[in-house]
């Protein structure tokens, strides 16, 4: 096979999104949520992989995290995976790492990205559900259960663990 064959073979294969975010909560377990200016519901600080540029989910992460709320925090361990399909857009593969508990200070730090963002705020598990759409809820759930039970990395389609659910 040539280069060229190669080049034409890797061009023709499925495409899919990847993006990363951090779950980031409070001492008092409220997880921390910002709103896009360019969809409806509210996010986790996170976005897109820059996997054409070498980027890893991590570090994707990292980066999202830095630009949008102006922490550079380190990644903890991956909670969820989830693969999303879509209708009008590629499937995405979402990685959800575990942002940690901030402290007054970090929180008093925080400053949006004003390009993409509103506002952000912290939501009580419980009311997780009038914030977060789709999948997102899930998966949001899914990870607040692996913090919770020690649990392993949780595997998730469309927001749904596989393999017998939570």
């Amino acid at each position: 096979m040539t280069s060229a064959d190669y080049a034409a073979y890797i061009a023709g294969l499925p495409r899919v999104l990847s993006g990363a975010a951090a779950l980031f909560r409070d001492a008092e377990g409220r997880v921390l949520l910002v709103e896009p200016n360019y969809r409806e519901g509210w996010a986790l600080p996170g976005g897109t992989i820059e996997s054409d540029a070498g980027e890893t989910p991590r570090q994707g992460a990292r980066r999202e995290t830095a630009e949008e709320i102006g922490l550079d925090l380190a990644p903890g361990r991956l909670l969820a995976v989830d693969w999303v399909p879509g209708t009008a857009r590629p499937p995405i593969v979402a990685y959800l790492y575990d942002g940690g508990i901030l402290t007054a200070d970090q929180l008093k730090a925080i400053r949006l990205q004003e390009e993409e963002l509103l506002s952000w705020r912290l939501v009580e598990p419980a009311e997780l559900s009038r914030h977060l759409l789709g999948a997102l809820h899930g998966r949001v759930l899914a990870a607040l259960d692996v913090l919770a039970t020690g649990a392993g990395t949780v595997e998730l389609e469309n927001g749904v663990p596989v393999d017998g659910g939570r």
